[in-house]
């Protein structure tokens, strides 16, 4: 019964001869229709929720969670990369526009202690080793830090958590090609890091709820991104629930800063560590990119489940 009713647009001819068995496919139809309208229905509030991330208000309670400029008992040390900087001195222009101020990183080259390739004119976050002020510990170039971070996911089979490892390997041993090409693909999952300490989530594909309860896997969840800063040399990404309260304006409730160390840092790949692991990032440039192919697969299901309700 695991596959049952991913072939329903190929019935049998003596079961479309039957009068019973139209007056089902009938039922099935309209089933699929409502499925489709709250389907539509559903889409339309989640991408409300994500294209009108901007005019999302928090509630009182959680603002002081939310990220904005800093956060308290940062120690972070921030500024602009000016003319001078190289693998021995840093030349940081402050905040306030102040004269810039040259700092020692020869120890964090030797550490391995620079994230990112540090150029004129980029924000830089430092760590200052507390007995000397003018020397850093740990560089950070945030402009590089900045933009579409992903890795991926892949689906497991439904109630795969009631199923010992074996049991997993036999149903997919067992699933036929055209299935896997189809349900099991790999998904892109990640975030985007913007400028003014914004982030955003990425890894949303649209499904209709119709192709979503006849598929045979299901794939994790994805979080909902607020905001991210560094703390004290660390990464923080802020995540929460967003919701619709009774006025129509959009909240984000239970707000959490996850906090990671960051390992690696160049332009095309980042690796985060936090208290459960480490985990490997890679950018894409453009965010119509990303789930390009599980997008694709999944506008093909969702016509195909119009089609039949015809």
């Amino acid at each position: 019964m695991f596959f049952y009713g991913l072939f329903s647009s190929s019935p049998d001819l003596h079961y479309l001869c039957n009068e019973n068995a139209i007056k089902d496919s009938k039922k099935m139809k309209k089933r699929h229709i409502v499925y489709i309208i709250v389907g539509l229905f559903v889409l339309a509030c989640v991408l409300d929720v994500v294209f009108h991330f901007q005019d999302i208000a928090y509630p009182k309670n959680e603002q002081s969670k939310l990220i904005t400029t800093e956060m308290k008992g940062d120690s972070t040390v921030y500024g602009l990369a000016c003319e001078g900087c190289n693998d021995t001195v840093l030349v940081l222009l402050p905040p306030d526009n102040s004269d810039p101020v040259t700092y020692n990183i020869l120890e964090a080259t030797r550490n391995g202690r620079i994230r990112g390739k540090v150029s004129i004119g980029d924000r830089v976050a430092l760590m200052l080793d507390p007995k000397d002020k003018h020397k850093a510990t740990l560089v950070i170039d945030m402009e590089e830090l900045e933009g579409i971070w992903c890795y991926i996911v892949m689906p497991k089979l439904k109630d795969f958590a009631n199923m010992s490892n074996r049991e997993q390997a036999r149903k997919l041993a067992a699933m036929p090609d055209s299935i896997k090409q189809t349900y099991y693909i790999p998904r892109e999952y990640g975030f985007w890091i913007k400028s003014n300490w914004s982030a955003q989530s990425v890894g949303y594909v649209n499904e209709q709820p119709s192709v979503v309860d006849e598929s045979p896997v299901v794939y994790p969840a994805l979080g909902y991104f607020t905001a991210w800063h560094i703390w004290n040399g660390k990464f923080v990404m802020v995540s929460g629930t967003p919701y619709i309260d009774k006025n129509g304006k959009y909240q984000v409730k239970d707000l959490v800063n996850d906090t990671c160390s960051i390992d690696f840092l160049d332009e095309d790949s980042l690796v985060l560590t936090d208290s459960y692991g480490s985990r490997s990032y890679y950018k894409k440039n453009d965010i119509n990119e990303v789930n390009k192919k599980a997008k694709e697969i999944a506008a093909m299901l969702s016509r195909k489940a119009l089609e039949e309700t015809k």
